[in-house]
């Protein structure tokens, strides 16, 4: 029987997450420090909005997403309108919209690794064939390199400040002067999920160039600030004409009444907001002054995680921390081979992550 089916869609290119279990010795704790998860849990006001909803999900929820893209305009001070906003189940889904949306079989887009794998493995359901400009070899991105492979065909460039899994960002200046040099039949997708948790004074998100109306879609995620993984609800903002395209495709009843409710009330908690960047912060800079002491190499970073070069191979490294009960997140599969991702855990966990990581290093010494 012929059915048709894609020979693009049939390669693997299905996303495999974190684990989110493991198998520790009795009386061993577990820290999660594999999936750039929110430290702190989530809100106590989204906790109780969901209970309040709870009665009532025998009913369909709102038919659009209004109410939160309102709620979105006050988030970003109201200086983008609500037709900017497009929310979706997930950061990823609207990579797979924004695929679905502008890209025909043979198009091209340009991707820079390390990277988030759907980036490539979504718009290879359309057709689409993925150039990699590789970052350079302290991990920052070749904006040169990037411009040069700019094609005809080429229609979207993802790029993420922070990305994951370096942590690196790209400086205002420089996102401006590659932003004046695309040619007009390209958009750039910023990914800036990580966004709240960068200090650089030259850090900036996409909101500048979508109110210059140039050709830059943002996108954004409650599951890392908000600590909302589980309830799958992102979103992007673009210039109108973009964003009205795009909301064409956007399925009725798409946001369940939890996801609707339990993002509008984490945006309305900032001092839960501000505690979590905090955090994320001054852990940061406890868990890379540990990493610096141990000498263990790693790449600067404005996410809640750091990218390292373990010292021995990643997969004995990542055994090793589990046996401690520490997962971690090797990333040879982000285009990082070799490479570890570790997220920023509270105090006792990031404590438990150097403690072991010191025992892992003194067994080197002692074994050369």
């Amino acid at each position: 029987m012929q059915l048709g089916f894609k020979k693009y869609i049939l390669e693997d290119s299905t996303y495999k997450g974190g684990g989110k279990k493991i198998v520790v010795p009795e009386g061993v704790t577990v820290h999660k420090l594999s999936s750039n998860e929110n430290p702190l849990g989530y809100s106590p006001k989204v906790k109780q909005a969901l209970e309040n909803t709870l009665d009532d999900l025998s009913f369909y929820p709102d038919n659009t997403d209004i109410r939160l893209r309102e709620a979105l305009v006050k988030d970003f001070d109201e200086v983008l309108r609500v037709d900017n906003f497009i929310t979706a189940n997930s950061g990823s889904e609207i990579i797979d919209m924004i695929s679905k949306a502008f890209l025909r079989e043979d198009d091209e887009i340009i991707v820079s690794q390390p990277c988030f794998l759907p980036y490539t493995a979504f718009t290879r359901w359309m057709g689409a064939n993925a150039i990699n400009v590789p970052m350079t070899a302290d991990y920052n991105y070749n904006l040169e390199g990037i411009l040069e492979a700019i094609i005809d065909k080429t229609k979207l460039i993802f790029l993420a400040s922070p990305n994951n899994p370096s942590g690196n960002y790209i400086p205002l200046k420089e996102l401006r002067e590659f932003i004046a040099r695309l040619p007009e039949h390209v958009i750039l997708v910023l990914d800036e999920v990580y966004r709240h948790f960068s200090e650089a004074e030259d850090y900036t998100s996409a909101v500048p160039f979508v109110l210059e109306g140039k050709n830059v879609i943002g996108i954004n995620s409650f599951s890392k600030t908000y600590g909302l993984a589980g309830l799958r609800v992102g979103y992007c903002y673009a210039p109108i004409e973009i964003s009205n395209y795009m909301r064409k495709i956007c399925k009725p009843f798409l946001l369940s009444s939890l996801a609707l409710e339990g993002a509008i009330a984490a945006l309305k908690d900032v001092d839960f907001v501000n505690q979590t960047v905090a955090l994320v912060q001054k852990e940061r800079k406890f868990v890379l002054n540990g990493l610096d002491a141990l000498h263990i190499k790693f790449w600067p970073t404005q996410g809640n995680f750091v990218l390292i070069d373990p010292p021995v191979p990643d997969t004995e490294f990542t055994v090793f921390l589990e046996q401690r009960g520490i997962m971690v997140r090797p990333v040879g599969n982000f285009g990082a081979p070799g490479k570890v991702r570790i997220s920023f855990g509270t105090r006792e966990a990031n404590k438990a992550l150097l403690v072991s990581l010191g025992v892992l290093m003194k067994s080197q010494t002692t074994t050369v």
